[in-house]
């Protein structure tokens, strides 16, 4: 009887909002920011953790200054983040930007004019070629890189959720 008493109150919390209907609404307990969310790197190199604090031993160095990373967890000063290949750490908040970026991930990706592939190509972009994001819809982003920018396939970027919409 118990039990079912609490199955009636969670799903009536969770249909109310008190409480998380999936993983995609978990917020982070320093920032009460969602996780996992994407950010980029704001320093031109930063060290990668194997802990959150500066007694961790260090794993790695990201080198690449605007690398679109996802924040998984959240510690004090520190954010467990990861790359596009699931290689990350525990990086101090300090070196991370909220300014989204995204990594182009298809060889010669078309930019265009307006979201719509038959429009005009304004540029193409290389693969790994990091860009800034703008807006997004369902299936196309407004991103920059290099004085280019235009509209692609959202499914072509890493660094956007695949249902989430920018404005």
């Amino acid at each position: 009887m118990k039990r079912r008493f609490l199955a009636i109150v969670s799903v009536f919390l969770i249909a109310a909002g008190a409480l998380p209907a999936s993983a995609q609404d978990k917020r982070g307990p320093v920032t009460n920011l969602p996780l996992p969310r994407y950010v980029s790197m704001k320093a031109a190199e930063g060290n990668v953790r194997r802990g959150p604090s500066l007694t961790h031993r260090i794993d790695w160095v990201f080198k690449r200054r605007g690398m679109p990373l996802q924040i998984t967890a959240e510690y004090g000063n520190w954010r467990k983040v990861q790359d596009r290949d699931g290689a990350g750490g525990w990086v101090h908040y300090a070196l991370l930007s909220g300014v989204r970026t995204v990594l182009i991930e298809a060889e010669m990706l078309p930019v265009y004019i307006n979201p719509d592939p038959n429009t005009q190509v304004s540029a193409q972009f290389e693969s790994g070629v990091v860009a800034r994001l703008g807006s997004c819809s369902i299936d196309w982003c407004y991103v920059s890189a290099g004085g280019y920018r235009g509209w692609t396939l959202k499914s072509n970027l890493w660094g956007v959720d695949p249902s989430e919409v920018r404005e």
